[in-house]
This record gives structure tokens, sequence and C-alpha cells, in this order.
């Protein structure tokens, strides 16, 4: 039997899944947590790399390896290869007035679609490069590449020390903000307006069946999570996968690229050759952490009191911006409870407007990729949060389709290991590993509710 390896580099943890190359069985697995925060030393991930992998049995007897990881992470690197600076995370927003700055000087949103399919938000390496320039010159001249998380971590796994050997693919090159999926090419220019006339090194960006030479092991080009996730469940055009983790994440596989003005859809590659058009909040699983806390119980406890409750928690919403939000682009906004009264200030209610909240906050995502003409087959729901009960049973009321829950599987890490066996046998596309058991959850969808919520998030600064 023929092993291939995925590591899942995410913001909170490092995941690692040895698997058949042939049919995916998965042989063995092991993980190690990162440190928290908004901002990270890289050697933390290749710390807890080699811990996940360690506790995955090691990697003597597997034949490729490829990493998925967190996007746009903004890693720099001086001419021989050190780290200038922790790394910023997506979920760092003290870039906000840099994204906008650099949507100003481009044209406005439209101009930044146009040009790359995508606007600058907080989260984009672009804005985080703006920051650096603006906030750290000394480091922004010291500055000779710049890459993201999950090229960092597979040039690090190489045994690499030259920059100029840097590699990503375009799921991830498409989610920095100087890269262009439509066209597939890098915006150097853009790069350059980032960072006030500097030009540093740009890693190369592989094609998604490509593989690097490493000795007796064989490494693909890695990709982006979302992507990862894609490709690990197996999904294809017109199927929307809803991500409720640390972030939430609604996007689709397509057959062409998204490029939406109004900048809440990011227009992606995904990991085959395709592309995957995204809409991403910055709250999403941890909503319903709040919650629990509030109510001082545990998730059980919280989706029973929410599936107690009725649809709508009695005019009770909660809009859930509680880290600020992506999209909407309010990074510096909070959250908000409407529609309190005597009557409905129950904690049957209050955990039901939570899951209600969340699940809007993604429907309306889902309208975002709709409106730009991209396929709605079927709803995929993973994460962390999709284990909630209530957040499964809930679902298809806010959604107002069938809602498949996958079994539960470490999807990112998955995707990766399925690409490393592509890699490996050099094919025209991935191998055909079948796809995952879903349990399916349906009930009579809920307008109102989407609607009410539409209404009053707007009210929310």
């Amino acid at each position: 039997m023929t092993l291939v390896a995925g590591i899942d580099s995410s913001t909170q943890s490092c995941k690692v899944v040895v698997c058949d190359a042939d049919t995916g069985e998965v042989a063995r697995e092991g993980r190690a947590a990162h440190p928290g925060g908004t901002e990270i030393d890289p050697a933390a991930w290749e710390s807890a790399a080699h811990r996940a992998i360690a506790a995955a049995g090691g990697f003597d007897d597997v034949a490729a390896v490829a990493v998925g990881a967190q996007q746009h992470g903004m890693v720099c690197l001086d001419p021989a290869g050190r780290v200038v600076r922790p790394a910023l995370l997506w979920n760092d927003v003290r870039s906000a007035d840099a994204a906008g700055a650099l949507t100003d000087e481009l044209g406005g949103p439209q101009a930044w679609a146009e040009a790359i399919g995508l606007v600058p938000l907080a989260a984009i390496t672009v804005a985080k490069l703006r920051w650096l320039a603006d906030h750290e010159p000394q480091h922004a001249d010291r500055t000779a590449a710049v890459c993201l998380p999950h090229d960092w971590l597979t040039w690090r796994l190489r045994g690499a020390t030259d920059i100029a050997s840097l590699t990503t693919d375009r799921s991830d090159a498409s989610g920095t903000g100087y890269y262009d999926a439509g066209s597939g090419a890098y915006r150097p220019d853009l790069l350059e307006l980032a960072l006030r006339g500097r030009r540093p090194q740009l890693p190369t960006v592989l094609a998604p069946g490509d593989r690097i030479n490493c000795g007796a092991m064989q490494f693909g080009a890695g990709l982006g999570d979302n992507a990862a996730a894609a490709l690990g469940l197996g999904a294809d055009e017109g199927d929307v996968i809803v991500s409720i983790g640390t972030s939430g994440v609604v996007c689709a596989v397509a057959a062409g690229p998204v490029r939406d003005q109004n900048g809440h859809v990011a227009g992606f590659a995904d990991g085959t050759g395709q592309y995957l058009p995204l809409v991403c909040t910055l709250n999403a699983a941890r909503v319903l952490d709040a919650a629990a806390s509030m109510l001082r119980v545990d998730h059980a406890e919280l989706s029973r009191l929410a599936l107690s409750a009725p649809p709508g928690s009695e005019g009770l919403v909660l809009v859930p911006y509680l880290e600020g939000e992506r999209t909407p682009n309010r990074p510096n906004t909070s959250g908000a409870m409407h529609g309190l009264r005597v009557s409905n200030s129950t904690p049957a209610n209050v955990a039901r407007a939570a899951v209600e909240g969340l699940l809007c906050a993604l429907a309306d995502g889902l309208g975002h990729l709709t409106a730009h003409g991209v396929a709605a087959r079927r709803i995929l729901l993973i994460g962390g949060g999709a284990q909630s009960p209530a957040v499964r049973q809930i679902a298809p009321a806010v959604f107002g389709v069938p809602a498949l829950v996958p079994a539960a599987a470490e999807y990112v890490a998955l995707g990766a290991a399925r690409q490393a066996a592509w890699a490996l046998s050099g094919a025209p596309g991935p191998p055909p590993w079948k796809p995952p058991p879903t349990d399916e959850y349906v009930c009579d969808p809920a307008p109102a509710v989407a609607e009410r919520y539409r209404q009053l998030s707007d009210l929310t600064e």
C-alpha cells in the first residue's frame, strides 16, 4: 500500500493524516496545538507540524505529502530566509484602515474586482503589507520575500533555505490581493502599491497536480484551507460548502471566475484548476462559545435550549459581530441583541437567537454567491460548529434547502493528502476517492427569520 500524507496547519492547530494513496482510507493521524493570538512566530507552525507528524507515526513510509493552511497570513523573510517579524494572521484587523486606503488608491471596489476579482479587506495579505509599510517601515525594508503560511511551512519541511525556491499554488495566491485567479498571474504593481514602491520576491505558483522532488518523498503544491476542504470533500460544481470553524465560510466550486464589484465575494481559485468563489465571516463557531459562556451552559445544553425555542426566537435577534466583521466589512463593529423584551428574555430564546444569527450571517453569504450565478445544488455543512445538533437542525430553515452533514473528519488535511496522491501519480486529475457519507437534515423554510435578521443587521455599527 502506497501512503501519502496531508497536513492542515490551521489557526488553532496542526492536523496530520496519513492515507492510502489509492482509496483515501486514513491509516493514522496526529495533531498538535498552535499558540493563540492574531500574530505568531512561524516557527510555532513548524514545531507543531513536527509534533503532529510524530503523533501520526512519522513519515518514514510516506511517499508524498502536501500542506493545506490558513489563508492570507503575511510571512516576511529577509534575504537569508529569516523571518522578519511575527506573521500577521487573517483575523488580525489592525490593517482595516490600510485596506480602505488601498481600495481608494486604485479607484474603488470596482477597480479591484476588475483587476483581481478581490477587494482588499483587513484579512487580505495586501492590506497587511500596506500596514507594514506604514507602521513598521524598517521591517518592510528588510523584507526580501513575502509568502503565505502553507508556502513557508512547505518550504521549511522540504529543508529549503533559498527564498528563490519558495512555491505556492493558485488557490492560496488568489487570496493575497496581488494575484488574479482569472488570468493566473501575479499583479506586481499591486504588491508595489501596497509596499509603497518596494517589490519583494513572491513564491512560484505551481499547477494543482505539480510536485516537488525531495529525495525519497515528494511534495505537492499545497493549497489554501478552503480549497483543501473542497478537495477533501470531493466537492464539484454546484456544491456549496458552509464551514463553521474559527471563521465562517460559504464557498462553491465554479467553472469560471467571479468578480464582485461590491467586494462581498472573493474570486478565489480552487485546488483543481477551477474556481472557488467565497464569502468569509469573522464570527462563526465562537458565537456558540460566547452564547454558552453567557448562559453558563455547555454546548450540549446550548443546543437543547435552542431547539426548545420557536423559530425566530420570539422576536429576539442576535447580530453576531463579536470580533468585528469581514462580510459585511465592519472590522470595528460589535455584536448586538435586538428585540429584547421581558416576555422573550429566556435562556432558550437567547440560545436560539445565537444559532439563528450565526446561520443568518452565513445565509447572507450564500445570497451573495447566488447573485453572481453560482449554482447551489446542495449545501455541505462542515467544521466544528456543524457538530452542534441545533446548528444542523436549524440550518435548513434558515438556508431554505436541505443541509447535508458529512461524517466528521479532517477535510483540509484529507484534501491535502488527496493532492499529494495526485502529485505522486502524475495523473491529469486527483484520484477518485470515495466521497464521505452524509446525514441529511430537512425542515420547513423560515424566510421571515433571515429577513428580520437582514433588516436589523444594518443597524449594527
